[in-house]
């Protein structure tokens, strides 16, 4: 049975981390099954990650993909597996659904054992029966609509936090900072709309009205319809749901358009290019999102190895996917296997693993315990920054 009490949220320590990775992959007999191929007891086990690395959200797919390398490269240097290396293959799926879908087909014929990508939540739904038919567990660094956990699907798991559980940080955002009036406004795409939806439901009984809650058209250049709308409600603040790039402008045309409540942007917009887009416009925007390396003390020598792999420090979501092999590498030694049934149920009984979220646990429903989002804000050089944990 799964133990939902609240858990503590650490200070994260590399040191610590690297010590429980080490113990965790000790090399194991072998004698398994890896890489999807029925039999085999050599050569690498195999990891697949779908990511945008085309599109509009193509800045978050190497953050992604260097992440996940980067626990790879650990892990293996550590001695693997069950005394096996593990192997990272990565596929665009353009954080659209039908590539997505072409996608998952071909990392399956590359025989993956487990997948730890996902960050378009509209990307990532029509590719878990895809998976979970082919008996590959998924591990989800990004994507967090809903309706994945609705979907019921067994073998997949969200290390990022709930759009219910953003939600819930929104609004007791919204609450502390005295906001009576809250308008609601997403781009139409599965998690930018489940996201409001969530916010607009929990509102309910609490002392904020929804005075606005409507959608963009993505890929738009003027906004000044949704912007006088916005204005006509007259809201407190804005909570835009959907992602950075549409974000940037409707931040920019509503400064222009005089503006001066409060806006607040979800995790898919919390990204240095939303300031380049938004220009002085985004100064003073805060938005919900589980913290960045940069944000976590205790977090330099991560970051600093992280600098020296990639020649760049590391963005939004690489934390989740270095976490996420993490999960898939614990997974197998405890269940001393790549057998999909072993694993997934390996996974689901993982409790305390430290991740950069804190200890690990997983509900019933392949969630999170606590979702750990935050409070950032635009920093002075265009990026986010922590102003409150929420913890207080």
């Amino acid at each position: 049975m799964t133990n939902h009490s609240r858990r503590r949220r650490p200070q994260l320590r590399i040191l610590a981390l690297g010590a429980v990775s080490a113990l965790a992959l000790s090399a194991c007999s072998g004698g398994v099954t890896g890489g999807g191929d029925e039999g085999t007891e050599e050569g690498p086990i195999v990891l697949g990650m779908l990511a945008p690395f085309s599109g509009s959200e193509a800045a978050f797919g190497p953050y992604m993909e260097n992440g996940a390398q980067m626990a790879i490269d650990e892990i293996n240097e550590a001695g693997g597996v069950l005394g096996r290396d593990l192997e990272l293959v990565t596929e665009d799926d353009a954080c659209d659904a039908t590539s997505a879908t072409a996608a998952a087909n071909k990392l399956i014929t590359s025989g993956i054992v487990a997948s730890v990508g996902g960050y378009c939540s509209g990307a990532t739904l029509p590719t878990l029966p895809i998976f979970v038919d082919a008996g590959v567990p998924m591990v989800i660094p990004a994507a967090n609509s809903n309706q994945l956990v609705e979907a019921d699907q067994e073998g997949v798991f969200l290390i990022n936090g709930t759009g219910d559980q953003q939600a819930q940080a929104a609004l007791a955002w919204a609450e502390k900072q005295g906001v009576t009036r809250l308008a609601l406004v997403d781009d139409n795409t599965d998690y930018s709309a489940d996201l409001a939806d969530a916010v607009a439901e929990q509102a309910d009984g609490t002392g904020i009205e929804i005075v606005l809650q409507e959608s963009v058209t993505a890929g738009e250049s003027d906004y000044s319809a949704n912007v006088n709308s916005i204005l006509s409600a007259d809201p407190d603040m804005v909570y835009w749901t959907g992602y950075y790039q549409e974000g940037g402008l409707i931040a920019s045309q509503l400064a222009a358009a005089g503006y001066d409540g409060e806006l607040l942007v979800a995790d898919g917009t919390v990204d240095a290019k939303f300031s380049e887009i938004a220009g002085e416009a985004a100064q003073g925007v805060e938005g919900t999102f589980t913290q960045t390396p940069d944000m976590l003390e205790g977090a330099d020598e991560w970051i600093t190895k992280y600098e020296e792999a990639y020649g760049e420090g590391p963005g939004p979501y690489s934390t989740q996917a270095y976490d996420a092999v993490r999960v898939v590498a614990e997974g197998i030694e405890q269940a001393g296997s790549t057998d999909s049934e072993a694993l997934i149920e390996a996974i689901q009984n993982i409790n305390g693993l430290e991740l950069f979220s804190g200890p690990l646990e997983f509900t019933e429903e392949g969630t999170l315990a606590e979702g750990g989002f935050a409070i950032v804000e635009v920093g002075p050089e265009g990026e986010f920054v922590l102003k409150d944990d929420l913890q207080g």
